[in-house]
C-alpha cells in the first residue's frame, strides 16, 4: 500500500515539473490549452467507449460473441480516456499507447502473463500451505485441589 502511495505522489510530483517545464518552454497558455483539449479528447473517448461497452454487453451472445481479449480491450481504453481526462504529460503518453491497437495487444500480452504469474505463485504459496501446515503441539495441565 505504501509502495503505491509513494508511487503517485512521484508521478504527481514529475507531471507537475513536466507541466511547469512545458509552461516554461511553449508558453502558460499553450500548456493550458494542450491540457484542456486533452481532458476534452478523453472526456468524449470516455462517453463514446463507455456507450460502445454498455451496446456490446446488451447484446445478446447467441446474436454476437464478443472475442476474449474484448473486455480487456475496452477496459484499457477506457483507462486511456480517464488518463487523458488527468492533467499530465506522462499520462497522456501512457494514454495514447493505450489507444493504438499494437500497443494495446502487447500490454495484454504482458498483463496476461503478470497475472499467470501471479495466480501459480498463489496456486504454489496455496500448496506449500497444506503441505506443511502450522502445528502448535502442547500439553495443558490443571491443577485439581480438592
Amino acid at each position: 500500500m505504501t509502495r503505491l502511495l509513494l508511487l503517485f505522489l512521484v508521478l504527481a510530483l514529475v507531471e507537475l515539473a513536466l507541466l511547469l517545464l512545458m509552461g516554461r518552454y511553449i508558453s502558460v497558455g499553450a500548456t493550458l490549452a494542450y491540457v484542456i483539449l486533452a481532458a476534452l479528447a478523453g472526456a468524449m473517448l470516455l462517453r463514446y467507449q463507455g456507450m460502445q461497452t454498455l451496446k456490446n454487453i446488451r447484446l445478446d451472445p447467441a446474436e454476437r460473441q464478443l472475442p476474449a481479449d474484448s473486455p480487456l480491450d475496452h477496459l484499457m481504453i477506457l483507462l486511456a480516456a480517464v488518463l487523458l481526462i488527468m492533467p499530465g504529460v506522462l499520462t497522456d503518453l501512457f494514454a495514447v499507447t493505450l489507444l493504438i491497437p499494437a500497443c494495446r495487444r502487447k500490454y495484454r500480452r504482458w498483463l496476461k502473463a503478470w497475472l499467470e504469474a501471479k495466480a501459480a505463485g498463489f496456486s504454489t504459496d496455496a500448496a506449500n500451505k497444506a503441505e506443511h501446515p502450522r502445528v502448535i503441539d502442547s500439553t495443558c495441565e490443571e491443577d485439581i485441589e480438592d
